[in-house]
Formats: structure tokens, C-alpha cells, sequence
């Protein structure tokens, strides 16, 4: 078998793994923070962090354009002025956790992204959001690393190679989205 049918085959494997149930619950979250106004931050860092934009754009366009209820989502990694500020004043770690000081507030929903689980920043930030009161999601891979224990759900693809981990994350993104997006309105 080549590596291209090797990966497919693999891919399949991995999305076939999906916690569905867990997928459901964070779906239930996030109905729940669009039905109560409450905002829904996401993060990531890498290609976690493309796809933390590519979903809050599916989520904040495809599933609210036209809609009575909208999403109110951000994406915490996509304001690049502050990133760079707080990186070269503050610290890298802190881009995420200080962000959420400024705007979350209980009940908001925090979503982190992160294929090792152990992305100082990430972790920060998931610490913040804790103490904040916000319901928390981790999406994690490999051994969920610290990041999967510290979040009230955690949706863990316990596969050791990256492109299938983001790619899996992807998918659940898209479950998540697109369960919104086919909803009748």
C-alpha cells in the first residue's frame, strides 16, 4: 500500500473514532450559549489555530447568516496585533488567558484546540477560563495531554500523528458547525 491510500486508510480509521456522544454534548453547549447570548471563544496555536478560524468563521457565518439567533463566537488566536504585543511585552503564554480577562464572562463557552494537549498558552488560557466560569471544551490528540483533564468536556483523538489529530478535529468542528448550519430555521 502506498502512503496515500495508507493515510486515507488511517484517516478513516481515526474519524471512525470520533466520540459522537461527546460531539452531541459540546452541540449542546454551544446551543445553550447561543440561546442565552453568551459568546463562545476559541483557540488554538499551529495548524490548531487554522482550525479555530476556519470554524468560528463556518460557525459565526454558515450557521448564523439569516438566522434569528446568531452566534456570538470569537476566535482568540486571530487579532494579530494583540498576539504580537503580548508575546513581545508580556509572553507568549499569555496571549489567550489575557484576552479571555477582558471578555469572558460565566456561562460563556471556551473551546481550545490543541493536538499535543500541552501548549503553554493553551493551558493558560484553559486555566482562565475555569476561574472565569466558563463551561470549557478541549480537542485534543495523542494522550490528551494536560489540557484533556482540565476541561469539563474533552473530545480526545488518541491518534499520534498530527495531520490525522487536526484532520479529526477538523471533522468534529464541522459536526458541531454543520449540525447548526442543517438545522431548519
Amino acid at each position: 500500500m502506498d502512503s496515500i491510500a495508507k493515510y486515507q486508510q488511517d484517516l478513516a480509521e481515526t474519524i471512525r473514532g470520533i466520540d459522537t456522544d461527546g460531539v452531541r454534548k459540546a452541540v449542546a453547549l454551544f446551543s445553550e450559549a447561543r440561546d442565552h447570548g453568551r459568546t463562545i471563544f476559541v483557540c488554538g496555536n499551529g495548524g490548531s489555530a487554522g482550525s479555530a478560524s476556519h470554524f468560528v468563521c463556518d460557525v459565526l457565518k454558515g450557521a448564523s447568516f439569516g438566522r434569528d439567533k446568531k452566534f456570538r463566537i470569537l476566535s482568540l488566536n486571530d487579532n494579530l496585533p494583540t498576539l504580537t504585543a503580548y508575546s513581545n511585552d508580556v509572553g507568549y503564554d499569555v496571549v489567550f488567558s489575557e484576552q479571555l480577562k477582558n471578555f469572558a464572562q460565566p456561562g460563556d463557552v471556551f473551546l481550545a484546540i490543541s493536538g499535543s494537549g500541552n501548549s503553554p498558552n493553551v493551558l493558560r488560557g484553559m486555566e482562565t477560563a475555569t476561574a472565569l466560569g466558563c463551561k470549557t471544551i478541549a480537542m485534543t490528540g495523542r494522550d490528551g495531554g494536560k489540557l484533556g483533564p482540565m476541561a469539563g468536556l474533552h473530545l480526545h483523538v488518541a491518534n499520534p500523528h498530527m495531520g490525522r489529530i487536526e484532520d479529526a478535529h477538523m471533522a468534529m468542528c464541522h459536526m458541531i458547525a454543520y449540525h447548526f448550519m442543517e438545522e431548519a430555521h
